[in-house]
């Protein structure tokens, strides 16, 4: 049939101009795609869910009068020092090497004046990082990079790294032009060659042998720090259970939103589950345990204002973790960086080449010249803007909802908009009383 001014060609949604380019591309190149950052795809989120503010069968607080407060302690279950905090809100890990010094420094000074703690990531502490970090959360990743004893003790907890939400069950990458001669010296490898960092730790193959290190890791620092497990949104219910039993104090759950510096694409877009999926298995896991509150979960991937942070805790969740936002804080993907993304064939917000280690804002390079643009007293000022201004939003639904502690708020809380979203937060879809899998329906 002849088309006529009435009937328009159409693109196919599987073939669609996305597919056929990266198509186009894996021919010419013959290798896979690389790229930062978390999943673009859209998945059921924090957006798709909403607070029943009180109105006559709740009592709302007055703001302005009443106290809602969001302080939260991590690892109370063995620690002898459990980490206090200001907000329930903190810093995730992204390494030095993917990171700019100066935007390692930024972090801990804007955490620090936040009252919250922020984390290493791979390639071991650097002195900006703890410097600054009043409270700093040392990671114990399968690669080892820059581990030693000495910046365990000097750490104020340690967080040992099982997966992570963009890549469950693979490791990272950082390309030779990010490999500096201090990268290198700090990582123990050759300056300018590309790495990759391990998916699973060298010395123990499941939670039994898990038991026996965080044992390791207890006695080399008098029991004084809090261990972290951190796990990546696969299979929730079980790898929580599975970390309270080796004997974490805390649980850290990363879902297939949070970002990294870098990895294979097919990675980042099909495996892992949503956050949103992951938070109710894994406290029920918890729960089923009777360590619910006393193992303390945070919950990371996608985390974006103060309503996803209130969203988050009324699932079950103790904290929070950022990772993109902090580094969108600082500055990342700045508009007045515009000319120079597109000039790198990108533009602002969706720059993910950060691997590349061209970054114009400073942040995910090495290269001096860009560093020297990140003033990081400035950016640390504008990563406290922001974490306050999460945590006011955060106690404002809390006090909509009557409750004088933002740990107060719960799954009765919470509405759905979408069948999927109630499937996942298992709370009702809006206007009734039912969602998908409840018990007795």
């Amino acid at each position: 049939m002849e088309n006529t001014p009435n009937t328009l060609p159409r693109q196919s949604w599987t073939f669609s101009n996305d597919t056929n380019s990266e198509i186009r591309r894996a021919a010419d190149t013959g290798i896979y795609d690389i790229r930062g950052g978390g999943a673009k795809r859209r998945v059921p989120h924090f957006d798709d869910l909403l607070f029943l503010g009180a109105s006559m069968s709740r009592y709302p607080l007055e703001g302005y009068r009443e106290k809602c407060t969001t302080s939260v302690t991590l690892g109370t279950r063995f620690a002898k020092k459990p980490i206090e905090l200001d907000i329930p809100i903190t810093i995730a890990g992204m390494s030095f090497g993917s990171l700019s010094g100066p935007a390692k420094e930024a972090l801990g000074r804007g955490a620090t004046m936040a009252g919250t703690s922020t984390t290493t990531g791979d390639g071991g502490m650097t002195e900006e990082e703890r410097g600054h970090s009043e409270k700093l959360v040392y990671q114990y990743l399968p690669s080892r990079y820059g581990m030693n004893p000495d910046d365990l003790r000097r750490a104020d907890a340690i967080e040992v790294v099982v997966g992570q939400g963009a890549k469950p069950g693979g490791g990272g990458m950082l390309l030779g032009q990010k490999i500096t001669e201090r990268v290198a010296g700090m990582r123990c490898l050759p300056e300018g060659i590309d790495q990759r960092s391990a998916c699973r730790h060298p010395d123990w193959t499941g939670p039994d042998d898990l038991e026996i290190k965080i044992l390791e890791l207890r006695e080399i620092t008098n029991w004084e720090k809090p261990i972290y497990v951190k796990i990546g949104g696969a299979r929730p219910y079980y790898d929580t259970a599975l970390a309270v039993k080796a004997g974490a104090d805390v649980v850290v759950l990363d879902g297939m939103q949070g970002g990294t510096a870098a990895t294979q694409d097919v990675f980042i877009e099909h495996v892992g589950q949503p956050t949103l999926a992951c938070i109710r298995p894994a406290v029920q896991a918890l729960q089923d345990l009777g360590m619910h509150r006393e193992v303390q979960l945070v919950v990371s991937g996608g985390i974006r204002t103060g309503a996803d942070v209130a969203k988050a805790l009324a699932l079950g969740a103790d904290a929070v973790s950022i990772g993109t936002a902090a580094l969108v804080a600082l500055g990342d993907n700045d508009p007045k960086w515009e000319a120079e993304y597109q000039k790198l064939g990108s533009t602002t917000g969706a720059y993910d080449d950060w691997h590349e280690g061209r970054d114009p804002a400073g942040i995910t390079t090495q290269d001096a010249d860009l560093m020297a643009r990140l003033d990081p007293t400035e950016a640390g000022r504008r990563l406290r803007n922001y974490l306050n201004v999460l945590t006011l939003e955060c106690q404002t639904l809390a006090r909509a909802c009557g409750k004088s502690h933002v740990h107060n708020l719960e799954p009765e809380d919470l509405c759905a908009l979408t069948m999927e979203a109630a499937a996942m937060a298992q709370v009702p879809l809006a206007g009734t009383n039912w969602y998908p899998g409840k018990p007795g329906f």
